[in-house]
């Protein structure tokens, strides 16, 4: 009496299958002649797609692009009710990148030097622009405010995730990479920086504070410069602030800005228009 074969287990068929899809992958995945033929390069690509579907733990695959529109960036700029006092909102603050002139000096020449630690003078080279936190790639949008001899500028922008999250840690670095350097070059000759970390209201993904003073002369007058740095993260978006002068940086103020700034961009992530602040806010 013929004894009857043992049935194949389903798990041993499933193994030997992903075992001949993956050796069937690294073969059509080898060959680099371009005369292959549609049949194999479609093959190819739905065995492709099966490895990589198996992938669930790339951090590339779990991060989700930025689906912050033009329009939305705008929309998420804060505005003077957002951050009180006497604030007016200037036309046009990509000016500032060239000249700043708070009464007789021009602060932004007055922090535009060479340092001679790299993420020093990376922070140096974004004081004024719009890179604190690199270059955004997809929208943006920035507004500026002035106050006396104070100025704010604000951004709302949408960045590569990976290099997002980079910018956030370098910015965390600063206090102890750049805690005092010097600038040198320019009309205001040596300048003394210092970079301390500040506190932020608890918003958004991840978020860092920092007050930085720079020190020289100007005109033959001793001056000091006093300017709060903001940033929060929300995903592959964030907001930017940079705020302060030659009377020192008004903390309350970038606190402000952050929770209100956050608050509105959060609400356009949400799919909807952030409602006008009204005035007199707490």
């Amino acid at each position: 009496m013929t004894t009857p074969r043992p049935l194949v287990r389903p798990a041993r068929v499933l193994a030997a299958a992903l075992a001949a899809g993956t050796l069937f992958a690294t073969a059509a995945c080898s060959g680099s002649d371009s005369s292959a033929s549609p049949e194999s390069d479609a093959s190819s690509t739905v065995a492709e797609r099966g490895l990589a579907a198996a992938q669930t733990t790339s951090p590339a695959a779990s991060e989700s692009p930025s689906d912050l529109s033009e329009e939305g960036a705008r929309n998420a700029l804060i505005t003077p009710a957002d951050i009180e006092d006497d604030w007016t909102q200037v036309r046009d603050p990509r000016e500032w990148r060239d000249t700043l002139l708070v009464g007789s000096v021009d602060v932004a020449a007055f922090v535009d030097g060479q340092s001679d630690v790299q993420d020093c003078q990376r922070l140096v080279d974004a004081l004024f622009q719009e890179t604190l936190l690199g270059k955004p790639t997809g929208a943006s949008a920035v507004t500026g405010f002035q106050q006396g001899d104070s100025r704010l500028l604000y951004q709302v922008a949408a960045y590569d995730k990976a290099e997002l999250d980079d910018s956030m840690q370098w910015l965390s670095e600063l206090p102890d990479a750049c805690d005092q350097f010097t600038l040198t070059g320019g009309d205001a000759g040596e300048r003394t920086v210092q970079v301390i970390e500040t506190s932020l209201p608890q918003a958004g993904d991840n978020r860092q504070g920092l007050t930085v003073t720079v020190k020289g002369e100007s005109n033959g007058d001793p001056v000091t410069l006093s300017l709060d740095v903001a940033a929060v993260q929300i995903g592959a978006d964030a907001i930017t602030v940079t705020n302060g002068g030659l009377d020192g940086a008004d903390h309350d103020t970038t606190s402000a800005a952050v929770k209100q700034g956050t608050q509105r961009l959060q609400e356009v992530l949400a799919g909807r228009t952030p409602s006008p602040t009204p005035s007199g806010i707490n």
